[in-house]
């Protein structure tokens, strides 16, 4: 198990873009944009059951997370940072600890403490928890 290095805890504290690559059931690549969070080594991404990001990772919980910083690097290429991990799903029927979740993200992404988009969704929230395996890109994390 890999971890993160201190060196990228930042990235977690400000609203960075975060894609997430989950597989198709065809082997194919499935990206989409999403908000994180870190949790001492785990990543955290609220999700929810209906998408196909979550229907790929119920199949398979092998995960790619691409984070982009907007420092550059000392090659002068913009820094970003890799995660490969698996997902464990927490939910769906966790109201109150997926709000919880969207509440904290919101107001590092939107500067809004009450998650906007939670309107008739809570009940179908679901958590991933993302147990890193591997770190690359470029930065102070790569090495």
């Amino acid at each position: 198990m890999a971890g993160l290095p201190e060196s990228t805890h930042r990235l977690f504290t400000e609203p960075k873009d975060v894609t997430i690559i989950t597989l198709d059931p065809d082997g194919s690549p499935q990206a989409s944009l999403v908000w994180a969070e870190r949790e001492g080594n785990d990543i955290l991404i609220g999700i929810q059951h209906p998408h196909r990001k979550t229907r790929n990772l119920l199949r398979d919980p092998r995960v790619t997370l691409v984070v982009q910083d907007d420092r550059p690097s000392p090659r002068g290429i913009t820094q970003y940072l890799v995660l490969r991990g698996t997902a464990k799903l927490e939910g769906p029927g966790i109201p109150d600890e997926y709000k919880a979740l969207m509440d904290r993200q919101s107001l590092r992404y939107l500067n809004n403490p009450d998650f906007p988009y939670g309107q008739g969704i809570l009940h179908t929230g679901m958590i991933a928890r993302i147990t890193i395996d591997r770190v690359t890109g470029e930065g102070p994390w790569a090495g």
